[in-house]
């Protein structure tokens, strides 16, 4: 136990960069801390942490330990988690990747509700736009919307997650609009930065894949969607988030006859944690929230 225990204390000081952050969390003093991974880099025969009178960073051994660690303490205390417990006794710690929009627009109405009903639950979000493997980066729970699949991780369908390509009026009448995918070559466009550059389309004789110049790239679709209203170029981005300027004629719709391919939003949790209470419940709340919000709440 004593090992799991230097563990522990490792993570932590690898999630905060702190020492006094780390005690204070595991309610001991800062010495404490310091044997522990002391304890630990000598257990390991690596020196996992870089110390200095003004910061704590990890080494090149300590990044590269660092996911399996989490990894190993997950499964340690899925191992140890009591499987029959009642809502109100539910208790334990979640820790959360999610998009940054799917965060904000969507989490932040789930989260609050689901921990009033479980108050021993506490959460982390951690806001990332890229697609994690939860066993090695440490997560409970990936949420998603890329096709992207791990070993030993189950995927959750939670909704369907159409996307448009679209434009603004302005930038149509000044650049022309494109009639097939490969006029695309020629044109401005907002790219969602994980998703690259190759852009996919749905026709009659099958996908059709173009690939595209980037005048924007990012990692937020409130930001493509601003570049796209501002006439930048043309934007492949979630209907959800563009419907309102569709709407209003901010934005229209671009090649309508070679539909972009619809995602999924998805939870990815890892097989030997599905079964634990706290994430179970999470993932069903989950579940009923995108069915009843229809992705209006996103």
């Amino acid at each position: 136990m004593d090992t799991i225990l230097n563990i522990k204390a490792f993570l932590l000081v690898a999630e905060t960069g702190s020492l006094t952050t780390a005690a204070r969390r595991l309610g001991v003093v800062p010495s404490v801390i310091t044997k522990r991974i002391n304890r630990l880099e000598d257990q390991m025969r690596v020196r996992l942490l870089q110390r200095s009178t003004r910061r704590i960073t990890l080494t090149a051994e300590g990044e590269t330990r660092l996911p399996r660690l989490r990894a190993a303490v997950g499964q340690l205390d899925a191992v140890f988690q009591d499987p029959v417990v009642s809502s109100e006794d539910m208790e334990g710690h979640l820790r959360i990747k999610s998009p940054t929009t799917i965060a904000i627009l969507s989490l932040g109405e789930v989260l609050p509700h689901f921990q009033l009903s479980h108050p021993k639950v506490s959460v982390e979000l951690v806001m990332l736009d890229r697609s994690v493997n939860p066993v090695e980066e440490g997560f409970d729970i990936a949420i998603g919307a890329l096709p992207t699949s791990y070993l030993g991780v189950i995927d959750e369908p939670l909704c369907a997650y159409p996307r448009v390509l679209c434009a603004a009026p302005a930038y149509l009448m000044r650049c022309g609009e494109p009639s097939h995918p490969r006029d695309l070559a020629q044109h401005d466009c907002l790219t969602f930065a994980t998703t690259g550059l190759s852009w996919g389309f749905e026709s009659r004789r099958g996908l059709i894949n173009v690939e595209v110049k980037a005048r924007l790239s990012a990692n937020d679709s409130q930001l493509l969607l601003r570049a796209a209203l501002a006439g930048m170029g043309i934007a492949r981005i979630a209907r959800h988030v563009a419907q309102p300027a569709l709407s209003a004629g901010q934005l229209v719709p671009v090649l309508v006859d070679y539909p972009v391919p619809e995602f999924w939003i998805k939870a990815l949790v890892p097989r030997n944690r599905a079964e634990r209470p706290a994430i179970r419940s999470l993932i069903d709340a989950l579940k009923k929230h995108f069915a009843r919000s229809q992705m209006a709440a996103f």
